[in-house]
């Protein structure tokens, strides 16, 4: 992920209480005539208006009778087993059995908070509903069949997996399950009902708590609310004599709380639409709950998983060609039909969550329920899934659980007044690279707060799975930093594990896999953590995939270096460097190395030239024909070797120029440093598509190059073919030659030898035509190949392979030949 430092001193101000208006609690104004994009905009929208009935699940709060169907009985206040108590207040420990045994210093974590209440006095009716049901643990004991090594590390790997049946199991107990702990957005935040609206939260630091917002004008007087014994502060708000909604749609709200750090009015954590008003810096947690008629309804059903993910990976506000934050509604439009035609199957996109800094690229997260408004509203993200859907595109979110904004305004930090909420208190709880917060894993309420989140995002809004941000970071108490792994099983099962953070990532994997079977689950992590990619029940960690993070530094590492100093055997080494049955996503350059201080590959290739000559009607240079190679070598190889999926970053399919920039001002750092901005310029922060459709521009070639290997594993499957075989990795010649399924993938990096009869193993017989050549003259290239040559098989074998065939190789090529029929 993307690493910022953001000044608490500029966005973790806390707001004085005041200005509010003495008022009674029955006078109450409509709400906020809200910033442009809470306005209707006709001319985009695509929301399919309904008004249809409202779905089957009604919330009555305590006290309320249903009119659609009679009310369950109050649930009996939760009692613990002292064995449960005495089990459940080790899971707060972090690290191996021995650490749990020697620790003797008091844990305050699930044990504290099991029966923690915020369940309690809320009923709930389903309608004709079949509950889900997320399947039970297994016995975790096959990862010893599939790595006997783990043995060696059975006891911190078996208390692992007993704490995670522990957690399950109490959930079970004293929650319903897991189905019911991850709908906690259905019990706190905003809930609305036929008599009116009942508003929770759980801030058990706070002394008092009222709703204040336009409603009341902000009269911290009108409605004061009540705290039960678990630190759940609530209030109900009948409806309006005419049946309207006490709070308006669309309008400002927030809790003031008196707190043990003073008095400070918070956007709720639970909040599902948050804006910022021009001129302010915080955001406003916004009452969202539109009439029936302008919900959008989903009209698409969600695409079955795909054998092999081709992932486009996306930031909605820099997705335009123009210097601008894009919307919605426009990478509806625009961007979608483009991703599609490249061939691509998924679509991941970054910084849904609302973050207050834009130039966090999205990972300093404040409100993790609600889309960012930066792009629209949560109607047009919807309108936007839909129509991915439509297209038949999975929707992956970038999903941000490993940490917090700092902000202690419009964010998570210091909620109710205490350093320990949601997050470690102490150095433990802050991230001293990211400047920001970390989460309490061990935490009841932490569990429920992100667990619903995982599902809100699933259930409301439909996406196809994550992509987890900074899990190493979530793994390790030293989160990765200053470390250096180097494969030794030692560093991944010992006192530096983070069990409570292995464990959530286990439960939330848990929910995603079993309420969510096609859903898909991607795990960014840089360690190479055993075990990442097996289901949970066998004793795994329980991703689908893992982000392969270490191909793309590879690649910087080589472009710094001359052609000369490249060794075949370490290109490849790098690219198949995995775990069996744990899949890969892998990737040349996503994000990361775009950002300012770095460069996008293209870049790194052919720098300043790019400025003067890449148009066609100029004379090339010996660097851009040089980096035009290498760039579809480099991306093809990747996608070719190194794993079960392939991720791009929008724009670099093309070779997109110099590098990513938010717009920023000067930046003070906690140590005092300041870092010079550029002046709010949205110039960097944009994708020039433009540049790739131009006929006129060299850019097209590689672009047209790009879309022919995606359609090429699309056609025939290599990356999740079993048939995997590196034939030839010739440091002398600077040749790699592999088999995947039922296609031979042939490299020459030499820059200036082509050779001639160059004899090519391979396991099955028969005719092999070129499929896909880096050097056509449609991607840019010289066309010294002809495409119409048939390649028939001989019984000679050669470098290990039963028969061969042989094939001129020009100079820094990529051939695919296939078996024809």
């Amino acid at each position: 992920m993307a690493t910022f430092a953001v000044s608490g001193a500029t966005l973790g101000v806390a707001r004085a209480a005041g200005g509010a208006l003495p008022r009674s609690g029955s006078e109450r104004r409509g709400g906020l005539d809200l910033p442009s994009l809470l306005l209707r905009k006709k001319d985009s929208s695509r929301a399919v208006l309904s008004c249809a009935a409202a779905p089957g699940k009604v919330l009555v709060p305590d006290g309320e009778s249903d009119d659609l169907a009679a009310t369950p009985a109050q649930p009996e206040e939760l009692q613990v087993p002292e064995d449960i108590e005495e089990e459940m207040a080790e899971v707060n420990m972090t690290g191996g059995a021995a650490e749990k045994l020697e620790s003797s210093e008091p844990t305050q974590g699930i044990a504290e908070t099991i029966t923690d209440g915020v369940t309690k006095g809320v009923k709930e009716l389903v309608v004709g509903e079949k509950p889900q049901v997320v399947p039970k643990p297994g016995d975790g004991q096959k990862i010893y069949e599939i790595d006997p090594t783990l043995k060696d590390f059975r006891s911190h790997l078996d208390y692992r997996y007993s704490e995670y049946k522990r957690i399950r199991a109490a959930i079970d107990q004293h929650e319903g399950g897991l189905e019911v702990f991850s709908r906690g957005y259905e019990k706190l935040g905003f809930t609305r009902s036929a008599k009116g609206i009942t508003y929770r939260e759980w801030a058990p630091g706070a002394h008092s708590a009222a709703l204040v917002g336009d409603f009341n004008n902000w009269n911290p007087n009108a409605d004061t609310m009540t705290r039960d014994d678990y630190g759940v502060w609530e209030i109900f708000l009948p409806n309006n004599a005419d049946g309207s909604p006490a709070i308006p749609h669309g309008s400002r709200v927030k809790i003031r709380m008196d707190t043990p750090s003073g008095v400070k009015d918070s956007i709720s954590a639970w909040i599902k639409f948050s804006v910022q008003a021009p001129g302010e810096i915080p955001f406003n947690g916004i009452y969202y709950d539109p009439p029936e008629e302008e919900k959008y309804v989903f009209q698409h059903p969600q695409p079955k998983r795909p054998e092999s993910l081709r992932i486009y990976e996306s930031h909605i506000g820099m997705s335009s060609p123009e210097p601008k934050i894009n919307s919605y509604a426009n990478f509806r439009d625009e961007v979608l039909p483009r991703i599609k035609r490249l061939g691509y199957n998924a679509v991941q996109i970054m910084a849904i969550q609302e973050h207050s800094y834009y130039a966090s690229f999205g990972y300093h997260v404040t409100n993790f329920f609600a889309p960012s408004s930066r792009f629209g509203t949560p109607e047009d993200l919807k309108s936007l899934i839909d129509r991915a859907h439509e297209l038949g595109l999975l929707v992956l979110m970038d999903i941000v659980h490993s940490h917090s904004s700092n902000n202690t305004l419009d964010g998570l930090n210091g909620f109710d007044g205490t350093d320990t909420h949601y997050f470690h208190g102490g150095p433990r709880g802050h991230h001293w690279m990211w400047d920001s917060r970390l989460f309490n894993y061990g935490s009841w309420e932490v569990l429920r707060f992100l667990l619903s989140n995982a599902r809100w995002w699933l259930e409301e809004y439909k996406f196809d799975g994550f992509r987890f941000d900074g899990v190493t970071s979530m793994m390790y108490t030293h989160h990765g930093l200053q470390m250096t792994f180097t494969g030794n099983y030692g560093e991944y099962f010992g006192f530096a594990t983070d069990v409570d953070a292995v464990v959530y990532l286990m439960l939330v994997n848990d929910l995603i896999h079993g309420l969510y079977p096609d859903a898909v689950s991607i795990g960014e992590d840089v360690s190479g953590m055993p075990t990442f990619c097996i289901p949970v029940p066998d004793g795994g960690v329980g991703f689908d995939y893992r982000l392969h993070m270490a191909v793309a530094d590879k690649w910087i590492e080589l472009l710094k270096q001359s052609d000369e100093s490249w060794k075949m055997g370490d290109i490849v080494h790098t690219l198949t460097n995995r775990r069996w049955l744990e899949k890969c996503v892998t990737y040349a350059e996503s994000h990361d190395q775009a950002l300012v201080g770095d460069k996008t590959i293209a870049f790194w290739l052919m720098d300043k030239d790019m400025y003067d000559f890449m148009a066609l009607d100029r004379p090339s240079t010996p660097r851009i024909d040089r980096g035009i190679a290498l760039h579809k070598m480099i991306r093809l190889v990747t996608m070719g070797l190194g794993g079960e999926g392939y991720l791009n970053f929008m724009g670099n399919e093309f070779g997109h120029p110099e590098w990513t920039d938010f717009p920023r001002g000067p930046q003070t750092l906690p140590t005092g440093k300041v870092l010079p901005g550029n002046n709010n310029s949205y110039d960097k922060c944009r994708r020039r598509f433009d540049l790739g459709d131009a006929d006129f521009l060299r850019y097209r070639g590689m672009q047209e190059f790009d879309q022919a290997m995606q359609h090429l594993e699309e056609k025939y499957g290599f990356m999740t073919s079993e048939h995997q075989y590196v034939s030839r990795k010739h440091e002398e010649d600077k040749v790699i030659i592999f088999e995947r399924g039922d296609l031979v993938f042939v490299f020459n990096f030499h820059w200036s030898n082509s050779f001639f009869d160059y004899r090519v193993g391979c396991s099955k017989p028969g005719k092999y035509k070129v499929a896909l050549d880096s050097d056509d003259a449609l991607f840019g290239g010289f066309s010294r190949l002809d495409h119409d040559v048939d390649y028939f098989t001989t019984e000679h074998p050669h470098d290990n392979r039963p028969r061969s065939f042989s094939v001129y190789t020009p100079s820094r090529t990529a051939v695919v030949y296939a078996l024809t029929e």
